[in-house]
């Protein structure tokens, strides 16, 4: 009982130590693996080649899938040239596979001395980042050194040969129970280094580890459809196309099997090599076979998931993709532009305010304080989708990020209550009393509102990239919006002494107005906060020093 125990526990070390790396990995260079893959998309070999060394990093197929399966879903890329990426996705996963079969035990306890070392002293650098990787790989090898110390007792019991003795040879029952291993595990790696371990044991006949390797790699193709099942028909594309490409290399390889046993058998001496190299040829040979046919299945599969017709307006998120979860710098990137579409339904609702005020339009009027729960919708769904995204694989500026995103949408939502209260004031105050302003009055709010959507526009630029200058030029709009709405008011008090009649009626929506633009304005120019911070071109205190130092003599 102890040893079978053993052997789960070092089975559960080897899918950690994957797990950990897969991870780690998009957490130092998620940015970076995204640009490689978006910019190898033009031809099938680079695309290929691309997605070979990124899944090397990654050391999983599926995770590649999830990134690339994302793009197609934005229609950043082909289903074609994405599915070439992903043949060459699978390629690096055997490789790896190659990788870890050889004798590493006295690379395991280095690298976890040197990894643990790291990430404690430089935790939150990239340093430290990195260290997290090299305890991965330590464990990984760490992982089948402690596979084959557990198997060596269970393989001289002689139930257990006895066992192995009677299993059915039938090459469609291991395959499937590979398939399901890989989907228990999440990770064909971990199937396929844990098969061959099991077979240079002795545990497992060759023929039948033959048999779970197609099963693993049919197994990371249902990952990925699994994965993927409640995402849009654009981002299901992707497993399904390469899912058929490992189903059809299945059902070819399966009658070869035999004859693929012996030939392995006469080349390669070793069990372990037999098995981790027939997995990287399985992949290799479907490389050679499908490349010219990744446009064919592309159209196939865009024909059997269509694009959905669009609705309409209410159809509310659009950029919030649950596959995106799996790779969080990709996630923040969908939250930020959930977030830039909550700005275009504020900026919708800020410029009907004008039109409301002009023509007395009730309907209108209507129809945009109901778009303040769409604000409120979208809000809760980013606020609720980033806390899905794991923070310990975000990295320092992608932790920035997310809380830049946080902040953005609380004031976007503030800005949307204020506009609904603004529009609920016009109709009490104004058009169902039918009131005007005066000439000057309306003058006044038409510029205030002019200022107010040129700000929310170098608002809505300052978030999408970040520029200081720009950040700068927003935080100045708030103190000459400031002086006009001062300026303003004076002239409003100004034209009550004239006993002007129009002023006199809406006195107190002229005043109300002017100050929730400014308020307005005020949420808008907070977005410049972090980013000047960060750039250390905030003072500590807004006062100047030259006159506090009378008022500190007085007191």
């Amino acid at each position: 009982m102890i040893h079978l125990l053993n052997l789960l526990a070092a089975i559960a070390l080897l899918v950690w130590g994957t797990h950990i790396v897969r991870t780690g990995v998009l957490q130092v260079f998620g940015e970076n693996l995204r640009t490689v893959l978006a910019s190898s998309f033009s031809r099938r070999v680079p695309a290929m080649l691309a997605g070979l060394g990124v899944t090397s990093l990654v050391q999983s197929s599926t995770a590649t899938c999830l990134i690339v399966a994302s793009f197609v879903g934005k229609g950043l890329v082909s289903t074609s040239a994405a599915l070439a990426v992903m043949l060459g996705a699978d390629m690096g996963t055997a490789l790896m596979a190659v990788v870890f079969s050889f004798d590493l035990s006295w690379l395991s306890p280095l690298l976890i001395f040197v990894g643990v070392v790291m990430f404690v002293s430089r935790q939150n650098t990239v340093g430290g980042r990195v260290g997290r990787v090299l305890i991965g790989l330590g464990l990984i090898t760490l992982a089948l050194q402690l596979i084959v110390q557990a198997t060596e007792p269970m393989t001289r019991s002689p139930v257990v040969r006895t066992l192995l003795v009677s299993l059915p040879n039938e090459i469609l029952l291991d395959v499937l129970v590979g398939a399901v291993l890989t989907v228990a595990a999440y990770s064909s790696l971990a199937i396929v280094l844990l098969t061959a371990t099991l077979a240079s044991q002795g545990l497992l006949p060759t023929n039948v580890a033959l048999g779970l390797v197609i099963g693993a790699n049919l197994g990371s193709g249902v990952l990925a459809i699994l994965a993927t099942s409640g995402a849009a028909p654009q981002v299901r594309r992707l497993p399904i196309g390469n899912f058929i490409f490992k189903a059809t290399g299945a059902v070819l390889a399966m009658p070869l099997l035999g004859h693929v046993h012996v030939l392995l058998q006469q080349q390669i001496p070793v069990v372990h090599q037999q098995i981790v190299l027939f997995h990287l040829g399985f992949n290799i040979t479907l490389a050679l076979l499908f490349i010219g046919f990744t446009g064919v299945v592309g159209r196939w599969v865009v024909s059997w998931l269509p694009d959905p017709t669009r609705g309409g307006p209410g159809e509310r998120p659009r950029h919030l993709d649950p596959v995106a979860l799996a790779t969080p710098s990709l996630a923040i990137s969908c939250a930020a532009r959930e977030a830039l579409h909550q700005a275009d339904v504020v900026e919708t609702m800020l410029r009907g305010i004008l039109p409301v005020i002009r023509h007395n339009d009730l309907r209108l009027a209507e129809q945009l304080r109901k778009m303040d729960d769409t604000v409120d919708e979208l809000y809760s769904a980013i606020k609720f989708y980033l806390t899905q995204i794991s923070r310990e694989a975000l990295s320092e500026r992608e932790g920035r990020r997310w809380t830049d995103i946080v902040s953005f949408t609380i004031n976007m939502e503030q800005i949307g209550d204020i506009i609904e209260r603004v529009l609920q004031d016009v109709e009490d105050k104004k058009i169902r009393k039918n009131r005007s302003f005066s000439d000057a009055g309306m003058a006044e709010i038409c510029h205030l509102h002019e200022r107010l959507l040129a700000n929310l526009r170098l608002a809505m630029s300052v978030f999408l990239d970040g520029h200081v200058r720009d950040a700068q030029r927003l935080l100045e709009e708030k103190a000459r919006f400031r002086d006009l709405e001062h300026e303003y008011a004076a002239s409003h008090i100004t034209r009550l002494r004239d006993n002007t009649a129009q002023s006199i009626e809406t006195s107190s929506l002229h005043l109300d107005l002017i100050s929730d633009l400014k308020r307005i304005n005020s949420h808008l120019c907070s977005i410049a906060y972090p980013i000047l911070e960060s750039a250390g071109a905030l003072a500590s205190t807004r006062i100047r020093h030259s006159q506090l130092a009378p008022l500190t003599d007085e007191s």
